[in-house]
């Protein structure tokens, strides 16, 4: 062996040994070290918080019922339910329009009135058993849907149409109906005309940037008219420029038109055709999440409906809770706890017919025939009546 060799030998010996004796000083505190590790890993779920780990983080809410999982809720705006937020504060918000005769309307006093207006009343008193305990907020078409994402609002009830889009891509969701509506033309009574078909070669008013333009172009291309556009940012705008003399006929919503009708210098020189070209379903709009409040909101409708189908009003409920007919008996609450689902009381709907009145008695106050508006029920006839508006049984 050369003496390199040798040395090289000697050197690792020397290098193994110094690593025992300081294995052999430091398992001691190795072993101490190791049972440390074992010990806070048992102890730290007891110890530490979720607030120590998120720091100012959000933490997921962990609800769970009686028999079933627990269920991860995603931190939203509201973090309590809408029905709890409203009792809290002793009422219920709800965006209406900035002034549409018929649907939501002030009156002098600031008084709101109109069918939107009834369907918030109808939810109050669903809650409070009084009709009384809603407020309004006016809202633009622009403003609607921000102030109920935001919570500004517990329900928007404004003339809003139910669209694929606005029911899926907003965080949004309509509950029910209470207007069937759709795109129509009014005209002069002095042109003659009877039909949207006669109106060949017209010039027609509208809003600009709305859907009215692009139904006009559908419907006078398929049925092979022709027509020019006048179009205007505001309403008014339209109204002024029709009354004016500007276009044949003014086209949008015909529950617009019947309302605007009303602010022409002579309305009575004007009718609205009897065909309508789109369909516009309004309807109020609840945000998503709140499974609860949805079914306040919905069910609320739903007994105005069904309480004009079984024949009750705001005049005769007392006396029908005497009725024999076990559907009266379940709306007025005689029978069953149809309330305690809900979570509000048993009375729910009798509140609601007894203070707002059926859905019959609202459509004939607010914009029915009788009124300045003179809107047939139309579409918005009950369905055994040859219209649409249909409740599901309460039982």
């Amino acid at each position: 062996m050369s003496g390199s060799a040798a040395g090289g030998k000697i050197g690792l010996l020397t290098a193994l040994e110094g690593i025992n004796l300081m294995n052999s000083r430091f398992l001691p505190i190795s072993l101490a070290l190791l049972v440390g590790l074992v010990v806070g890993f048992f102890l730290y779920p007891i110890f530490v918080t979720p607030a120590d780990v998120t720091g100012d983080q959000p933490t997921e809410a962990i609800t769970s019922i009686e028999g079933e999982p627990a269920v991860s809720v995603l931190p939203v705006v509201q973090n309590r339910s809408t029905l709890d937020h409203v009792r809290e504060k002793g009422f219920v918000r709800c965006g209406v329009s900035q002034g549409l005769p018929g649907f939501s309307n002030p009156n002098d006093s600031g008084n709101w009135s109109g069918i939107d207006v009834d369907v918030c009343r109808a939810v109050a008193a669903a809650i409070f058993g009084d009709a009384r305990k809603a407020k309004f907020t006016p809202l633009s078409a622009k403003e609607r849907f921000t102030a109920l994402q935001s919570g500004e609002i517990d329900v928007l009830t404004r003339n809003t149409t139910w669209s694929l889009t606005r029911d899926t891509a907003l965080g949004l969701d309509f509950v029910g109906i209470n207007y069937y509506d759709g795109q129509g033309f009014m005209v002069r009574k002095e042109l003659g005309i009877k039909s949207v078909m006669e109106l060949d070669g017209a010039v027609i008013c509208t809003n600009t940037g709305t859907t009215t333009e692009l139904n006009v172009a559908d419907f006078f291309r398929s049925n092979g008219l022709t027509y020019s556009i006048v179009a205007f940012e505001k309403s008014d705008e339209v109204v002024a420029a029709y009354d004016a003399g500007r276009c044949d006929a003014f086209t949008t919503d015909m529950s617009g038109l019947y309302s605007e009708r009303l602010k022409l210098a002579n309305m009575n020189d004007h009718m609205v055709l009897p065909e309508v070209i789109s369909k516009e379903p309004l309807g109020p709009v609840v945000r998503q999440g709140d499974d609860q409040w949805a079914d306040i909101v919905r069910w609320s409708l739903f007994a105005m409906i069904e309480a004009e189908e079984l024949g009750v009003t705001s005049d005769n409920a007392d006396d029908m809770r005497g009725s024999t007919n076990p559907a009266i008996r379940r709306l007025l609450g005689v029978e069953g706890a149809f309330g305690q689902n809900l979570g509000i009381p048993n009375t729910w709907a009798y509140a609601i017919v007894t203070q707002v009145g059926n859905y019959g008695q609202s459509f004939e106050r607010g914009v029915g025939v009788n009124t300045p508006l003179g809107i047939p029920r139309g579409l918005n006839q009950l369905w055994k009546d040859g219209g649409l508006q249909y409740s599901p049984p309460i039982r």
